[in-house]
């Protein structure tokens, strides 16, 4: 009774599961989707105060609503896109804990309303918009896993891990267990 077997051990530490959200929120690639994010938000930003403005003064009237609507649901997007990342990198970076992380995350919206599907007049806005707008969503949709990932509970088909005492406790019970003899 020295001690927990190597066998019970190797259980033990067999049966850590890595929540896979978690790692990849600390990754390089996490790190570049975050500046893949931030690009995309100045691109968009950029491209709306600039070409943007001039081609949405050349669209015909039917496609002028289209456009100031895709414009404001693309920015609103990236903004809580753009939140969703700072949050994550502030707790990356030591600046935020998990629990203060959720708590502001529930500040963010992550919607998939706007949609292209659902837009009459789509197909009548800029190229550059519509791309900047799939650009958006494809980040959108990367981001929303990621979220998924992180505040799912794990699913573990290892065996839990076992308390070192419990295999201890075991052995006593059976060490003193009183034998019933049977009856005939």
């Amino acid at each position: 009774m020295a001690g927990t077997s190597s066998v019970d051990s190797d259980l033990n530490r067999d049966s850590v599961t890595v929540a896979f959200g978690e790692k990849y929120a600390v990754s390089e690639q996490f790190t570049a989707m975050f500046r893949e994010g931030m690009a995309l938000v100045e691109e968009t930003a950029a491209y709306l105060d600039g070409e943007g403005r001039s081609e949405a003064k050349e669209l015909p009237s039917s496609a002028s609503l289209a456009y100031a609507t895709e414009s404001m649901r693309l920015t609103t997007r990236l903004m809580q896109l753009a939140s969703w990342l700072l949050i994550r990198r502030a707790v990356n970076e030591g600046e935020m804990t998990p629990a203060q992380a959720l708590e502001e995350k529930h500040k963010v919206k992550l919607q998939t309303v706007g949609r292209t599907e659902h837009t009459d007049g789509f197909d009548e806005l800029p190229d550059r918009l519509k791309e900047l707008i799939e650009e958006s969503f494809r980040l959108h949709d990367r981001i929303m896993m990621i979220d998924r990932l992180l505040h799912e509970e794990p699913k573990s088909t290892a065996r839990p891990a076992k308390n070192p005492l419990s295999t201890q406790l075991d052995r006593l019970r059976m060490a003193f267990e009183v034998q019933t003899p049977e009856k005939d």
